[in-house]
């Protein structure tokens, strides 16, 4: 599956964040008494913001997350919508995310974020999580003013990290988004626990894994 021959060792490292780095499981709790299920909202989350982005058009994650929410579960209250967006603000790390980013840290990559979220929210939960001492900037969709898997926020984030695209690297557990990486260029390392099949309508990743610290080794792997 991985793609052949020509990645180099990236000198950045940039980690998708909401489902690569922290799980969603309070999301999910948010939305069980509303009878919805988070991969459903979460889907719908996703389409709302790739298809305002494919009609060349923008809404920030906080906005597309209500309007998705209001979609799925128009009975529930506002109070309700209110605790399921509040939790996108509680999501813990995943196990392997701490370690990983130890390690790609230790070995001298710059470690950045790169989401779909706000950087305001990512910085919040990476501080919560204790991860943020390995983190050095994080970027958001906001300032590209499109959503990803659209070229312009990789793109932007190369300009803004002031690397050309082949030096940096993309982890994500969304193979969309390991799509739309490489097709900027970048470097990319599929992290497989989300989606367990890789669709082979999309361009296959640089490495791949069935968690971060292994993808994160495969990196660190690649010749220099």
């Amino acid at each position: 599956m991985d793609r052949p021959g020509t990645a180099r060792r990236p000198a950045v490292i940039a980690f998708d964040v909401v489902e690569t780095v922290f799980s969603l499981a309070p999301v999910r709790d948010a939305l069980t008494p509303l009878g919805v299920g988070v991969d459903l909202y979460f889907a719908r989350l996703l389409r709302d913001g790739f298809a305002l982005a494919a009609a060349g058009d923008y809404r920030p994650f906080r906005d597309v997350a209500r309007s998705a929410l209001t979609a799925v579960a128009p009975q529930a209250s506002d109070t309700q919508h209110d605790s399921v967006i509040a939790a996108f603000g509680q999501l813990p790390a995943h196990p392997d995310a701490q370690p990983a980013l130890a390690k790609l840290s230790e070995n001298g990559a710059t470690v950045v974020t790169l989401t779909n979220s706000s950087a305001d929210m990512t910085t919040k939960l990476l501080q919560s999580a204790g991860l943020i001492q390995y983190v050095e900037r994080t970027l958001s969709v906001d300032d590209a003013g499109t959503w990803k898997p659209c070229p312009r926020p990789y793109h932007h984030a190369a300009d803004a990290l002031a690397h050309p695209p082949g030096e940096i690297a993309l982890v994500s557990a969304h193979a969309w988004d390991i799509h739309g990486a490489n097709r900027a260029g970048f470097v990319t390392g599929w992290c497989s626990r989300l989606e367990s099949t890789y669709p082979s309508l999309f361009e296959p990743p640089d490495t791949a894994g069935p968690d971060l610290v292994t993808v994160a080794d495969s990196l660190l792997a690649l010749p220099t």
